[in-house]
């Protein structure tokens, strides 16, 4: 029996309207989609009417998940296996861009799977295409470490002669603006948050004019975060 193919499909990061004609085209005709949380999908599947059964499946990358097993990995190899095709989506952007999937993508390839990118919206390249600059060379550094490894990463940060672009949550955002500051008073920063939604902000300057900006303004201090340091 040939096995199925495994399709990475991106979603929206917002704005339902982003996502393409061929994911949801792929998403109706596969036999199982494989989502990071269920129930957020279940808002894009219901609005595209997209009936296809679903299964979790969450790989904690911001803890160090890719180097651990991730439940269900298995289960959803043997479907792909016997012949069925499977749709992994993450509650937004695109898999395996600081979202689960490297894992499953390499466990399938092991097993001779197929795998299938079905490019769209990332928060990534959606910050890059206003930033005005020049993007050539750039590193990607996911998120800080939480505790631990932080100030080491701040330290990369600095380090390299080029744009450095980074993700940041809400809840640490000030902290790290203000070691940044410390590390490296004279990098600029364009952060984008809330990209493609209602709330869509997208804040330039030197990173203690941006930290200014959001110690006036504290109530802007939410939502999903893209930051690029040069």
């Amino acid at each position: 029996m040939d096995t199925g193919t495994l399709y990475i499909v991106a979603t929206p990061i917002g704005n339902l309207s982003d996502i393409t004609y061929r994911a949801v085209e792929i998403l109706n005709k596969v036999d199982l989609i494989v989502c990071e949380d269920t129930r957020t999908s279940r808002k894009l599947l219901d609005h595209y009417g997209i009936k296809t059964a679903t299964m979790s499946f969450y790989q904690n990358i911001r803890s160090g998940g890719a180097s651990k097993p991730v439940p269900k990995t298995e289960r959803i190899i043997a479907e792909l296996t016997s012949g069925k095709n499977v749709a992994l989506i993450t509650d937004a952007g695109t898999p395996g861009i600081s979202d689960p999937g490297n894992q499953l993508v390499a466990a399938a390839v092991r097993e001779g799977v197929v795998a299938i990118p079905v490019p769209g919206a990332s928060s990534l390249t959606t910050l890059i295409s206003v930033a005005g600059l020049d993007l050539t060379r750039f590193v990607f550094l996911g998120f800080p470490p939480h505790k631990k490894g932080r100030e080491t990463f701040f330290k990369e940060v600095t380090a390299f002669n080029f744009p450095v672009i980074y993700l940041e949550s809400p809840h640490r955002l000030m902290k790290n603006l203000e070691l940044l500051k410390t590390l490296a008073p004279e990098k600029n920063v364009i952060l984008g948050r809330e990209l493609t939604k209602m709330f869509e902000e997208i804040v330039r300057g030197s990173v203690g004019d941006v930290l200014e900006y959001f110690e006036k303004n504290p109530g802007k201090v939410k939502g999903e975060i893209v930051i690029i340091a040069y």
